[in-house]
């Protein structure tokens, strides 16, 4: 981490996703109280990702004043860092249940999702990463990808690049996306393409670096629309880092195998195959994973198969190390530290 921040470049709260602009959203409210109608709800469930929770109370509002008065609206104050972050103590108790900011990542009648597009101009921002890219005479092919937030915008974007002599190539990905050329913080199956450089349109820095882990033979340039800057994804810093996690815990001997019970982060079988393979490591399973909660474990280090994020972003603030499963190989001796990676979810819970 900088000496400027307390967080991590991933963390949410240096981006975009922080609203420093005021953004107008289509929050679906006829979805919603159609919904209500439906099913003769009573209840409904109103789920925000951190950046956004706190619009919750104004939508609440809104919903109220469009469905009978014998309608109670709750708001989810669980974490939220994503479509596999559910709440699904609320979800069991209402009739309705919203999620806000994402895409769904498996068809169900439960949830309703509400994916909250952004209505900021990304052109502009695309213009100034012509400058990162190689000239289209010379080398025509790039990939094109973004978040959820943008994706009402893509094919605009593929046909922009288009008519400035781009070959783009784009693809849906695996299950756990929805869309073609979306990625996720733990997902970049959709920049799989045939083109050694990648345009990555959207806020934050953590998505476009673990592209560029991911695909380490690509150059991965960042168009934020958000922010109004462009950059080229930089691994050298990140990798540092986590070079360093997994040198500390070489000498561990007790190990905290970490298992999310959110309903789309939990990994049982990778969990599973370490305590199968180490009698000196024991599951810990939790919700939510933080530095306090794990602070009176006596462990020496601990492994996290739950959402990648929580060791890449929030990795060094952990008392132990904490590390990705594909790290704790290497740490116990069972892969060669040049098969470190970046760790990805792939399929659907």
């Amino acid at each position: 981490m900088s000496q400027d921040s307390e967080y991590s470049e991933g963390d949410l709260r240096n981006t975009g996703m922080s609203l420093k602009h005021d953004r107008e959203w289509d929050y679906e409210l006829d979805r919603i109280v159609e919904a209500v109608e439906e099913r003769d709800a009573t209840k409904v469930g109103l789920q925000f990702p951190e950046g956004l929770k706190r619009r919750g109370p104004k939508v609440a509002d809104d919903i109220r004043e469009l469905v009978p008065d014998d309608v109670t609206v709750m708001l989810s104050g669980q974490p939220c860092y994503g479509a596999c972050d559910l709440d699904t103590f609320l979800m069991k108790r209402t009739d309705v249940f919203v999620h806000f900011g994402h895409s769904p990542m498996k068809n169900t009648d439960k949830v309703i999702y509400v994916p909250l597009f952004s209505n900021v101009d990304v052109f502009p921002i695309m213009e100034e990463s012509l400058s990162e890219l190689a000239d289209p005479d010379e080398n025509p092919d790039v990939g094109l990808v973004t978040t959820a937030q943008h994706m009402n915008r893509f094919e605009e974007m593929k046909a922009w690049l288009d008519e400035r002599g781009f070959e783009v190539h784009t693809r849906r990905g695996d299950d756990r996306l929805t869309h073609e050329g979306q990625v996720l913080g733990c997902n970049y199956a959709s920049a799989d393409i045939d083109a050694d450089q990648v345009l990555y349109v959207g806020g934050g820095k953590f998505h476009p670096l673990g592209l560029a882990m991911e695909h380490p033979d690509k150059n991965v340039v960042i168009a934020d629309p958000v922010n109004n800057v462009v950059t080229v994804a930089d691994t050298e810093k990140f990798l540092k880092q986590r070079y360093a996690s997994v040198h500390k815990a070489m000498d561990a001997e007790k190990w905290g195998v970490i298992f999310c019970t959110k309903i789309g982060q939990g990994r049982w079988e990778q969990a599973q195959e370490i305590l199968d393979d180490n009698d000196d490591a024991y599951l810990i399973t939790m919700d939510e994973v933080t530095p306090d909660r794990l602070r009176n474990f006596d462990m020496d280090a601990f492994v996290n198969t739950g959402c990648p994020r929580i060791t890449t972003d929030d990795g060094p603030q952990f008392h132990k190390p904490m590390l990705t499963p594909g790290e704790y190989e290497i740490a116990v001796g069972n892969k060669p530290l040049e098969d470190l990676s970046f760790d990805t979810f792939h399929g659907t819970w």
